[in-house]
């Protein structure tokens, strides 16, 4: 008879406590997960090759892209991927940072506990060292950048220039430029109100990103079903359920004698195709939207009555459609009243790189659509660069609730490992320890930045200190030359909402992980199950 444990839990399950089996295995776990993320840190990040489990190919250094295709099954990583993800939703970049940050505060609390310290005491230091943290952002905040005109592009590009450049260094002032034009075309009279969601990307391959432009209004990759490729000034009626003869819900029979009643028999199906149709041309519609399929017949009409017939089979892009020019979209074909009818300043299909694609132009102010045509060579090139645009589009959104930035370049890191070290040597009892190690963990970030960029990190981080010894707050490190900078002429500054969140996500994942000191597996029924946690991240 069992014992114990053993008595109390089904037979086959699996039970690891204390420090050794739960807490360090959590945190070897956890370290795993910063290590893939870490290298892909910084303008200089390498590219991650990910393939999911639908054999997609990834190639990017977008940490959310990253360990969203990893699935990851730890349930301890899982939980820095939930801060990542909770990063991503809330500001739209910074995710790596959480992560690597999350994973490097885990890691000062390994050496901890090795030590002697208590996960408890731990804990407490680390929440005493990101309140300190929080009150020192707000004092690097740079002066006078709390208020800001979110419609000059001088201003949002400088704000955006750092998250582009991490996805794609060297082409962030192309991007940049691009990003700035779509956000303020779309931006609406109260700047809280932007939505990510009227910024479209259109994907087309062939040129290259100088190739890429900006179109007020939608383009939909698809053809104009009819011979009539192009409309100024049109009304648009969408129909949602498809153009085309409506079949009865019941079933029926036609019992027909003779050729002349069959032949009466198609002309009234005709007959009445052409009458909604010419109820729609009457109603000063040009242009049909349909969301279905699109009947021979119906066309014929609607060529005859010279309308331009477009189809849209995603229900997501009819819902943006209606968005852009102001229809609502009608259950099944019938006239429409004047009030359904949406407006197009110009509606025309071009050749874009060898596609076909139907331009949908508003030139209207605020709240319409506007869509990012993006031009290279390869789908994952393309990919990439919607993923930074992506980055783009979130930190204006984010810049228009906090416009504030602090120094960029690690500047800021820096400037909080000095801050907070000088914290620690306050505080009298063993958190002390905790709070130190909390700053040693910010080093972390001009390091990775140094060594994905192929410089002696050990010199960089010293003369670092060195510089913001003397006062220099604002010295981060420039790149290419390999040498400490002062931000300002760089132009190099974050987000301080980026940097606040990703600190605090990533010091409450850690403290989360230092709290467990068990994990209890129950054995699945009907033997293991896809979405069983494994006990370790480096066991079979």
């Amino acid at each position: 008879m069992a014992y114990g444990m053993q008595s109390m839990l089904k037979e086959g399950h699996k039970h690891l406590s204390g420090l050794d089996e739960a807490v360090l295995k959590n945190i070897d776990a956890c370290k795993q997960l910063s290590t893939i993320t870490r290298t892909s840190l910084g303008p200089n990040g390498m590219n991650k090759m990910v393939i999911n489990h639908l054999d997609k190919l990834f190639v990017t250094n977008d940490a959310a892209t990253i360990v969203n295709e990893l699935e990851v099954q730890h349930p301890a990583a899982k939980i820095l991927v939930l801060a990542s993800k909770a990063q991503q939703e809330e500001i739209g970049d910074g995710a790596n940072l959480t992560i690597s940050f999350a994973g490097e505060l885990l890691q000062g609390a390994e050496e901890l506990i090795r030590m002697g310290l208590h996960p408890s005491e731990i804990i407490i230091g680390y929440t005493k060292a990101i309140n300190k943290t929080v009150e020192i952002l707000d004092e690097l905040v740079e002066e006078g950048s709390e208020n800001m005109d979110v419609r000059d592009k001088e201003q949002v590009i400088s704000r955006m220039r750092a998250a582009v450049a991490s996805k794609q260094f060297g082409q962030e002032d192309t991007l940049c430029s691009l990003i700035a034009d779509v956000c303020i075309q779309v931006c609406p009279k109260n700047p809280a109100n932007f939505n990510v969601d009227n910024v479209r990307v259109a994907k087309l391959l062939g040129g290259g990103l100088h190739n890429s432009a900006v179109v007020p209004g939608m383009v939909l990759r698809t053809d104009a079903v009819g011979s009539i490729k192009h409309i100024e000034k049109a009304k648009v009626a969408v129909f949602a359920g498809g153009v085309d003869t409506s079949a009865t819900e019941t079933k029926g029979t036609v019992l027909i004698h003779s050729a002349e009643q069959l032949e009466n028999y198609s002309k009234t199906e005709e007959a009445k195709v052409e009458e909604l149709i010419k109820a729609v041309a009457d109603s000063g519609a040009k242009v049909i939207v349909s969301g279905g399929a699109v009947g021979e017949m119906a066309l014929h009409f609607c060529e005859r009555y010279k309308l331009m017939v477009l189809k849209i089979s995603s229900k997501f892009e009819l819902r943006r459609f209606c968005r852009t020019t102001g229809s609502v979209a009608m259950l099944k074909l019938c006239q429409p009243n004047p009030d359904d009818l949406g407006f197009a300043d110009s509606v025309s299909v071009e050749e874009i790189g060898g596609a076909r694609v139907t331009i949908v132009k508003n030139e209207v102010d605020g709240n319409s659509a506007a869509t990012v045509v993006l031009r290279g060579s390869t789908d994952s090139i393309l990919d990439d660069l919607e993923r930074a645009v992506d980055d783009g589009v979130n930190t204006y959104k984010a810049m228009c609730r906090d416009s504030r930035i602090v120094p960029g370049a690690a500047a800021t890191e820096i400037e909080l490992a000095k801050r907070v070290k000088d914290f620690s040597f306050k505080e009298t009892g063993l958190d002390q320890y905790a709070i130190a190690k909390f700053a040693e963990s910010f080093e972390m970030i001009p390091r990775t930045f140094a060594e994905n960029a192929g410089l002696n990190a050990m010199e960089i981080i010293s003369s670092l200190y060195a510089e913001h010894a003397n006062g220099n707050t604002k010295v981060g490190i420039d790149l290419e030359p390999g040498v400490c900078k002062d931000v300002s002429t760089m132009r190099v500054w974050d987000l301080h909402v980026t940097k606040l969140f990703a600190l605090k996500y990533a010091t409450d994942a850690a403290c989360t992980v230092l709290r467990v000191d068990q994990i209890i597996m129950s054995k699945p029924a009907g033997g293991p199950r896809r979405d069983q946690p494994a006990p370790s991240m480096d066991e079979d």
